[in-house]
């Protein structure tokens, strides 16, 4: 699995930046990877590996229905903990953290409702019935209330996840989620105790840039929660609907629905199909014809029956005659072959009638010889 941030992107925000070597915690040493010109360098490795972790956490916890408190009040952090958590839809807190916004939450809400209190009586037009002194006091206590309470305005409750961007300068918000039992992620420098943090980042909390790197991938693991856990309520949400009495939300194969159930009350109406009647209310009439019918069928069966045995009768006297042609078609060749010997044996005799041509000739040229010695003779 890839990580969540790779190296380079760390390297190119400045994340591996540390504190001076003087002003280090001992207890960050083994997040420190070297020492350069009186700078710790933090090991990235180990940073990457953490930041995983953190990202997982702050993901799966809010599929469960979680909310994250982002936490930066310093200059550096504060634009970009209000941008990152708006685009998330988390509350935020990057003004003065005031003392009791978790172990004292009752009394934080309540001045909540006084601010949409008083933001009701100036949208209203109250102000203005009472004295120049009152509605500039009441317009001030507003712009106070919203400069401390903007970013958990909408919060309803505690949070489940505490997100602090300076563990030294946040550290009433860490004590504070200690003492609730509520997580705390943190951007830990090297100058910073890791003992009261769940989650440590190892990372330089001073740079715009690796501040902006490290909270953008934590809003982007609220977005990604946000959206399974939307899809997951969809799925939940359609299958807990209720369906109409009669009607299964999976339909088997072989199963086949009338028209009342697929058709509208208009539709059948006006096609002029009505509900078949159950057998018991069928009357003498219906039974009657159906019993008809049924005799009709019975009768038409024997029918068929009856003519399918005529066909195999038939069948059996289209074989016989087979059988009889073939043996008229064996006397025939019987007869031509005993028609054929006479012929054959007169055709012999003749061959032996006829003269031996060859003697013949040979009678003939012994004939003349002695003719030809006769007459040389006699000359």
């Amino acid at each position: 699995m890839s990580p969540v941030v790779t190296m380079k992107a760390l390297l190119e925000s400045g994340v591996h930046f540390g504190h001076r070597t003087n002003k280090w915690n001992p207890k960050m040493r083994k997040y420190i990877f070297t020492e350069r010109n009186e700078i710790h360098i933090i090991d990235l490795q180990q940073t990457v590996q953490l930041l995983d972790e953190a990202y997982a956490f702050v993901r799966d916890r809010v599929i469960q229905g979680g909310t994250v408190l982002f936490v930066g009040t310093k200059r550096q952090a504060q634009d970009t903990i209000r941008e990152e958590a708006d685009r998330c839809n988390m509350p935020y807190v990057n003004e003065r953290w005031l003392g009791g916004t978790i172990t004292n939450w009752y009394t934080i809400q309540q001045r909540i409702f006084e601010l949409e209190r008083l933001e009701r009586m100036r949208d209203s037009g109250e102000l203005d019935l009472l004295t120049k002194k009152e509605g500039l006091m009441i317009n001030r206590e507003i712009e106070r209330l919203m400069h401390r309470l903007s970013g958990i305005r909408n919060m309803k409750r505690l949070p489940d996840i505490l997100f602090v961007v300076d563990v030294m300068r946040e550290d009433t918000a860490v004590h504070e989620a200690n003492l609730k039992s509520i997580p705390v992620l943190a951007m830990v420098d090297t100058n910073c105790d890791p003992k009261n943090v769940d989650y440590v980042i190892p990372s330089n909390d001073d740079a715009i840039r690796a501040i902006k790197l490290i909270v953008g991938k934590m809003a982007d693991a609220v977005m990604e929660g946000k959206a399974i856990r939307s899809k997951d309520i969809e799925d939940e949400e359609m299958l807990s609907e209720p369906m109409p009495a009669g009607v299964s939300r999976f339909i088997a194969d072989d199963e086949e629905l009338e028209d009342e159930a697929l058709l509208g009350e208009s539709t059948l109406k006006y096609l002029g199909s009505t509900k078949s009647p159950k057998p018991d209310e069928l009357d003498e009439d219906d039974l009657a014809v159906e019993g008809l019918v049924e005799d009709d069928l019975v009768e038409n069966d024997l029918v068929v029956d009856d003519l399918v045995e005529n066909d195999l009768v038939v069948d059996d006297l289209v074989e016989n005659d087979l059988v009889v042609d073939d043996l008229v078609v064996d006397d025939l060749v019987e007869d031509d072959v005993e028609d054929e010997a006479p012929v054959e044996e007169e055709l012999a005799a003749a061959d032996e009638d006829e003269p031996d041509v060859e003697a013949v000739e040979e009678e003939f040229v012994e004939e003349a010889d002695e003719d030809s010695t006769e007459d040389v003779d006699q000359a």
